[in-house]
């Protein structure tokens, strides 16, 4: 049997992190966790994480992405790098690409993203650098020659979703609706080429992706030593997990029995309401609008684009639908 990657975790502590640790180690990966020193003592909850991944097979070793040493000490014991730190520290991978570099031993880096492909978002004078912080990290990576799998869930079903879109909202609407647009999944675009010589019919999708956070892990571990995810950018998009907010609002009445008043917001009403709101009170706003009136989560296809679809890659692996998902919140 082909001996297994060595795949070191930082961030195993986190929410996707832990799914991602636990699930190396089932899938029989000599796994490791990069743990500050405060992590164990700090938080009761992080620590009961931490004490489980230890339980349960995973190597601790203590560093942090502020400590060059330590990376250097902990990547010289793996073959693979997965980053899990939330989005505001992300620019903290730097110093870990540098460590990657210097250690010369990694087969494959998966950065921290996780989420809508930062080099194919439309929304760069909104985030507020969220995405592009992503793609300097990127260029980074490709710069210092590192292999790379790039991982792009679009949005994870715990954020969102639980609310069905409706920012400010922690369950989902039972009387009246906010649609955002106006809520449909599919259209057609006439776009000029070639200088206006000819003319080509695009179809455009206004829809978001959603994908458990556990699901995520599992398709990002079948990933990491596949030969056909080198160098390549790994989209999610489920077949089941792919709504337009009008999809999603007939779901959730389907389930609950009853139909929804609906405010329908334009476009323009939901920039001017984004540019009024402070960050990062606006960041929900920003997404919605990213998501559901850009279509940044599917306006391209992926095959022509040269990537990959996790799901046609990996068909075995199971995953919750949204339809499943919003029945928990019944």
């Amino acid at each position: 049997m082909e001996k297994k990657s060595r795949v070191l975790i930082i961030g195993a502590a986190g929410r996707l992190g832990f799914h991602l640790a636990k699930l190396s180690i089932e899938y029989s990966h000599p796994t490791f966790a990069l743990i500050r020193d405060s992590s164990s003592f700090s938080d009761p909850n992080r620590q009961q994480k931490i004490q489980s991944l230890s339980t349960a097979g995973a190597t601790l070793l203590k560093g942090s992405l502020e400590d060059e040493k330590s990376l250097i000490e902990a990547l010289k014991q793996v073959d693979v790098v997965i980053c899990a730190i939330p989005s505001k520290q992300v620019l903290d991978q730097k110093l870990l690409i540098r460590a990657i570099k210097q250690a010369g031993c990694i087969k494959r880096f998966i950065p921290s993203e996780f989420g809508a492909d930062p080099n194919k978002t439309q929304i760069s004078d909104l985030d507020h650098n969220f995405y592009s912080r992503r793609s300097e990290i990127r260029r980074l990576i490709e710069t210092e020659g590192i292999p790379y799998t790039y991982i792009c869930c679009n949005l994870f079903m715990t954020y969102l979703l639980p609310s069905l879109v409706q920012p400010g909202l922690k369950t989902p609407p039972r009387d009246k609706v906010t649609i955002f647009g106006d809520g449909n999944k599919k259209g057609m675009e006439i776009r000029k080429v070639c200088y206006g010589f000819a003319m080509i019919m695009c179809r455009f999708f206004c829809a978001g992706v959603f994908v458990k956070d556990k699901d995520v892990a599992a398709f990002t571990i079948s990933a990491l030593e596949d030969p056909r995810t080198l160098n390549k950018v790994l989209y999610l998009r489920p077949p089941g997990n792919v709504y337009s907010m009008n999809e999603l609002v007939d779901a959730w009445e389907s389930k609950i029995g009853k139909n929804l008043e609906k405010v329908y917001v334009s476009e323009e009403e939901l920039l001017k309401k984004i540019k009024e709101t402070p960050y990062p009170d606006n960041m929900e706003m920003i997404f919605i609008y990213s998501v559901f009136i850009k279509g940044d989560h599917t306006y391209f296809d992926v095959e022509s684009s040269g990537e990959l679809e996790g799901t046609r890659l990996y068909p075995h692996l199971k995953y919750t639908t949204i339809s499943q998902y919003l029945d928990t919140l019944l």
